[in-house]
């Protein structure tokens, strides 16, 4: 053993003393005297140890929306939020649409996950969702990635078994390209398919939809911003034959005004 290294402080004055392949004897580095117990650092420094491991919240509104076409005038919700640390959170999700003017619900959809930290900027979840409207509500065992992927695309991709056994999964992805400090146009794709056909709720194997959209929005405050756009949705497949059979549309354009906020 070698003298490495000499420091002082607090008045105290220790030697670092490491061997011929430089690794530092335990003793030589932890100061003598009394320690902060909650960290295990000198009880004089200064200095208080960053706590990383607090509990946080976020919730935010991604779409909240009034959308008019020619099929109609509906309203649209997609909104998200968290609690949890850096590494584990409790997931919460919810979306849905409906008609304009008497106050039915079309569908909607509720997540309730666990997500682990497993990239820098990505969660595996796992967790339930939940659905009701149209025809019988239903359960789903769920898995889903969810993060940042590169080049900033908003990504979030998502996959299910429902309680009758029936496999179908869903991606989606947006990306907010800055015109100015204030000023934001969003890009956004989202594409869902099944595995297999589920006449009880009208659709059919393969892609059976995507919705294409795109949104400026005005941040007043970051937290805070109100948007107009259009959004395009289109069915595919057997899931279209079905739509066709029953006298539905199979694909619409809206032109929207809505708010996105977030806290």
């Amino acid at each position: 053993m070698t003298p490495l290294l000499l420091f002082a402080g607090l008045g105290l004055v220790s030697t670092v003393q490491a061997d011929s392949h430089g690794k530092a004897s335990l003793d030589s580095v932890v100061p003598e005297g009394p320690i902060e117990p909650s960290s295990g650092a000198p009880l004089g420094w200064k200095a208080k140890p960053t706590k990383d491991d607090a509990i946080y919240a976020f919730s935010m509104i991604d779409r909240l929306e009034y959308g008019d076409s020619e099929e109609g005038q509906t309203y649209l919700w997609d909104a998200q939020g968290w609690i949890g640390g850096d590494y584990n959170k409790f997931w919460w999700e919810t979306e849905g649409e409906g008609p304009v003017g008497d106050g039915a619900i079309s569908a909607s959809q509720f997540d309730a996950t666990y997500a682990h930290k497993i990239w820098p900027y990505f969660h595996l979840q796992g967790g339930i969702r939940y659905d009701t409207n149209p025809n019988p509500d239903r359960g789903f065992l769920m898995v889903a990635l969810q993060g940042l992927a590169p080049y900033w695309f908003a990504t979030d991709m998502e996959a299910y078994v429902s309680e009758d056994g029936d496999v179908s999964a869903s991606a989606e992805f947006e990306y907010n390209l800055l015109l100015t400090q204030r000023l934001v146009l969003m890009p956004r794709v989202s594409v869902k398919a099944s595995a297999q056909d589920e006449p009880d709720y009208d659709l059919g194997s393969g892609i059976t939809s995507t919705e294409m959209g795109l949104r400026l929005r005005y941040e007043i405050r970051r937290e805070f911003a109100p948007y107009i756009g259009v959004r395009w949705n289109q069915k595919y497949g057997e899931t279209k034959d079905i739509a066709e059979e029953m006298g539905k549309p199979t694909s619409s354009t809206a032109f929207v005004v809505g708010l996105r906020a977030w806290y």
